[in-house]
């Protein structure tokens, strides 16, 4: 079996398509999203509809919370916070009252699943360090927890020696010490490489892969500055940042 998890789609349907293809191709089922279906991007709608009903959990992320009205916007930049409350008064009502119903972590085929971190998932902090996630590895008791948020794809490991980082695109499970994984975003990638991110999971032998997929930048930019949302947001697809 071959799994899927995807994360932070933020409103870019031209990236979500590109992955959707990629996660067919590779025949992996189900698929699990970590949440951030909005924000940032122009197809809000168009996103939710097109993966509601591919997936087998799904998760809350804050710019979804931001867009239902229930997260002030005080830490947003003020291009996000444009964008949630854009996307706040576009969102069809079916679309509003799925992302209503959804939790904010679940354990999926032996995995906790997470937006943020597992040791607060409402607070919406990050896990960037070394530092970071020697405390959150004490917050759960799974072999593997899967993230986004940061939008940066990367895995720390704790060993008996402590917890190192890697961005090793291969990941054993099981073999050498417990891991919080970062999977990236499929739609808006910060790491200096513009394509969508996502990973699947394999079980023979088990190991979690880092997919990287070209998706068309310069539509979903564009899309971006037709609907009217700040011009930073289409420019920086273009850049990964």
């Amino acid at each position: 079996m071959t799994l899927a998890i995807i994360s932070d789609i933020h409103g870019n349907l031209e990236a979500l398509d590109a992955v959707l293809a990629d996660i067919a191709a590779a025949k992996a089922s189900p698929i699990a999203c970590l949440g951030d279906f909005v924000g940032y991007g122009a197809s809000p709608n168009e996103c939710l509809t097109r993966v509601r009903s591919m997936l087998d959990v799904a998760l809350l992320g804050n710019h979804d919370v931001a867009a239902l009205g229930r997260l002030r916007l005080g830490g947003f930049n003020s291009d996000a916070a444009t964008t949630a409350r854009w996307t706040r008064d576009h969102l069809d009502p079916a679309n509003r009252e799925w992302l209503e119903s959804l939790p904010m972590t679940a354990v999926w085929h032996g995995m906790r699943l997470v937006h943020a971190s597992p040791s607060d998932p409402d607070e919406w902090n990050y896990v960037l360090s070394v530092h970071d996630a020697e405390f959150e590895f004490d917050t759960f008791e799974e072999a593997l927890c899967v993230i986004g948020h940061s939008h940066v794809p990367g895995n720390f490991v704790r060993e008996k020696n402590g917890v190192r980082y890697h961005r090793d695109a291969a990941v054993p499970i099981g073999r050498n010490g417990r891991l919080i994984v970062n999977i990236g975003s499929v739609g808006q990638p910060r790491d200096g490489d513009p394509r969508a991110a996502y990973a699947l999971i394999h079980d023979d032998p088990p190991r979690l892969e880092h997919r990287r997929v070209e998706y068309d930048v310069a539509k979903a930019s564009a899309a971006i500055l037709a609907a009217g949302l700040p011009q930073f947001l289409a420019e920086r697809l273009r850049w990964g940042e």
